[in-house]
């Protein structure tokens, strides 16, 4: 019984709209890739070095949200060398993936331990507080879950409703869409293809870095290695979970967090169950919910294929 109570209290839901940030940001960030006909690999090392670059900014003394656009123009520093192996030259997508999260993650290690030398434990800065939104924060259990949650969490949603927006409303959206289903349609109409894949590579990473600088300036307050933990991987399996769509990517990312909110509470009142299965339980169920959503899912037709312009 006390194990079904707990899915009824605001604190596990506030507990899982601070896990699903992150991945809101990292799944919008894939998102926008593969829309436009481009697999991301590089994510979880687009994730750290937000994570790293947004954290050392406010550490050297940078106000809170300056660190939010470093870690943002990081991502897209990155998202751009993904994009000229990907797009221009036509490279495999997922070893350029894989090497770009190779690359961020050493070199984020590498000026890490250059910068501070000296260090034995990761120094700790100011993050973003909880900001309660006047009136909204004191309705019974949504109060608490939604309406109590720091700036980057509300950044979050606003991002999956902006990003909606310019997908199915704007006619960049629309061009963002046909270039990763049919391409030679879009160079038809003058729009140049690889441009535009190019500046939605570069915004999808910036948002994915934005997703790992809130793990060291809203969860955390302080930058360590392996933080990101797998995070980028789940994200592009949201992808797939929400078929593509920003709201739907954003039921997936809030359910898989709950399911990890549900885990840790369960530990506390269920005895002799190693604490191993727990830590499963979410990606297990996970697992399952993807490969139910993903037999219907309709993917980007030009997704991975690489594209040369006067083709057909």
């Amino acid at each position: 019984m006390a194990a079904l109570e707990i899915i009824f209290t605001a604190s596990l839901w506030a507990a899982a709209i601070r896990i699903a940030s992150p991945l809101i940001f990292a799944t919008l960030g894939e998102l926008i890739c593969e829309r436009a006909g481009v697999l991301n690999l590089g994510i979880e090392g687009i994730m750290t070095v937000g994570a790293f670059t947004g954290w050392f900014t406010v550490y050297l003394g940078g106000d809170l949200w300056v660190g939010v656009v470093v870690a943002a123009a990081s991502g897209a520093a990155f998202g751009l060398l993904h994009a000229l192996l990907v797009v221009p030259l036509g490279l495999s997508q997922h070893v350029t993936g894989i090497g770009i999260t190779l690359l961020a993650t050493s070199l984020t290690s590498y000026v890490y331990r250059v910068s501070l030398p000296e260090v034995t434990s990761p120094p700790k800065i100011e993050p973003f507080q909880s900001l309660p939104i006047p009136g909204l924060s004191d309705l019974p259990f949504f109060g608490e879950a939604l309406f109590s949650q720091t700036p980057l969490t509300y950044l979050a949603f606003i991002s999956v409703a902006l990003v909606a927006y310019i997908l199915y409303r704007t006619p960049l959206g629309l061009a963002v869409r046909m270039v990763g289903e049919n391409p030679a349609a879009v160079e038809a109409q003058g729009i140049d293809v690889t441009l535009l894949r190019i500046g939605a590579v570069m915004a999808g990473s910036a948002l994915m870095a934005l997703g790992g600088a809130f793990l060291t300036m809203s969860a955390f307050n302080s930058f360590y290695f392996d933080m990101v933990n797998g995070r980028g991987w789940i994200a592009i399996a949201l992808v797939v979970f929400g078929s593509w769509r920003p709201g739907k990517a954003l039921l997936g990312a809030i359910l898989f967090a709950a399911f990890d909110a549900y885990q840790l509470r369960l530990q506390q009142i269920v005895a002799g169950v190693p604490y191993q299965f727990f830590l499963m339980l979410p990606y297990i169920l996970s697992i399952l919910a993807l490969i139910t959503m993903a037999r219907r899912a309709g993917y980007p037709r030009a997704l991975m294929i690489p594209y040369r312009k006067g083709e057909r």
